[in-house]
């Protein structure tokens, strides 16, 4: 039976690129995927055609049980969406922002109010509830933006690099909002670039180039395939660069990378630490002086170049979505009366439209 986001054969072109290339998801109810990949891989464009902001060339989408293709609009309302950029209007205080999205999900006055005032608690934005949002540092802003997407609890949601521009403080506290709503019941779709993300979130992943999905698995089983662990060292002589690339050759599971600049040996490992104090034992006994040496587990960088043949890369200028798509990353977020807003539109004319939803 397919679970709460599950999608077939998905094909979406932008003229010459396709941004996506038949991807498959399933989704069990109440876990997380994490969607990995570069940007330009395509995980935008799947986050939009799977919550109804993109219609799909081909293929077939089913969140909640619903077609997205046949039936959007009761997809919209089953879903919750945070798209990759804040989507607040900065004239609204954040209250009242949480209380407009609240009635645009046809939530009575009294019921959006008392919501507001809980996430606004939730998310540690209640000192600054009745200041308006153009007051908000970066990092507020992208919190009451969460917010706007949990106003009405959906049993799915979708979450696009929901963590970009928070500090570690703010980002940890989010994975704890997180992981308290897939604990009470909510499927949860992640794109992100941090695998630290994924680690602490995703029950499973899936990594996606190209338009592909190119591998799935857990966070332990991916790391495996780039190697498991990796032993990194540090020489304090350049010239002893080929000495030690050799030593470590002889314990490692791959190729030997060498950063000659820094003077640094990095290669692939099984065996934890007794292997560590081996390999230390080895650079002693060749008369190799180390400055550092370390056991480490996989780097994001790691399994990306493992996969894809290319390292991670991070959005330059913020203004085009992941693959090609000329609305660009961040559309409405979703609910059957939300759809019509996108982002695109400047704050001061969403304001005076829809003031009359926060009273």
């Amino acid at each position: 039976m397919p679970g709460a986001i599950y999608a077939e054969g998905l094909v979406k072109t932008f003229g010459d690129v396709r941004a996506l290339d038949g991807v498959d998801l399933d989704v069990p109810e109440g876990t997380v995927l994490g969607l990995l990949g570069p940007n330009g891989a395509g995980k935008t464009t799947a986050v939009r055609c799977l919550t109804t902001l993109l219609r799909p060339d081909s293929g077939r989408a089913v969140v909640a049980g619903i077609d997205v293709v046949k039936n959007p609009d009761a997809v919209r309302r089953s879903v919750g969406l945070s798209g990759q950029f804040a989507a607040v209007d900065e004239y609204l205080t954040g209250r009242e922002n949480l209380q407009m999205v609240g009635r645009l999900y046809q939530m009575k006055a009294k019921a959006a109010k008392v919501r507001a005032g809980e996430l606004l608690e939730q998310f540690h934005l209640a000192e600054a509830g009745d200041r308006p949002a153009k007051t908000y540092s970066g990092g507020m802003r992208r919190r009451l933006d969460l917010a706007a997407a949990l106003v009405v609890s959906p049993p799915v949601m979708f979450m696009d690099e929901p963590t970009t521009g928070l500090d570690p403080r703010n980002r940890q506290q989010l994975w704890e909002v997180i992981k308290q709503l897939v604990s009470g019941g909510t499927t949860l779709l992640l794109t992100t670039q941090y695998l630290e993300e994924a680690d602490h979130l995703a029950h499973d992943i899936a990594v996606v180039d190209h338009g592909r999905v190119i591998a799935r698995g857990t966070s332990d089983q991916l790391k495996a395939r780039t190697g498991g662990e990796r032993v990194e060292v540090v020489v304090h002589e350049r010239d002893h660069l080929t000495t030690a690339s050799q030593v470590l050759h002889g314990f490692g599971k791959g190729e030997v990378t060498t950063d000659d600049h820094i003077r640094r040996l990095t290669v692939p490992v099984t065996g934890g630490a007794k292997l560590l104090a081996e390999v230390i034992r080895e650079l002693d006994a060749r008369g190799i002086e180390i400055d550092d040496i370390g056991l480490r587990r996989p780097t994001l960088d790691d399994v990306f170049l493992s996969l894809t043949g290319h390292v991670a890369e991070e959005d330059t200028d913020g203004t085009a979505d992941d693959s090609g798509d000329p609305d660009g990353a961040d559309g409405p977020r979703s609910g059957s009366s939300g759809s019509s807003g996108g982002s695109g539109s400047t704050s001061r004319s969403r304001s005076s439209r829809r003031k009359e939803a926060t009273k």
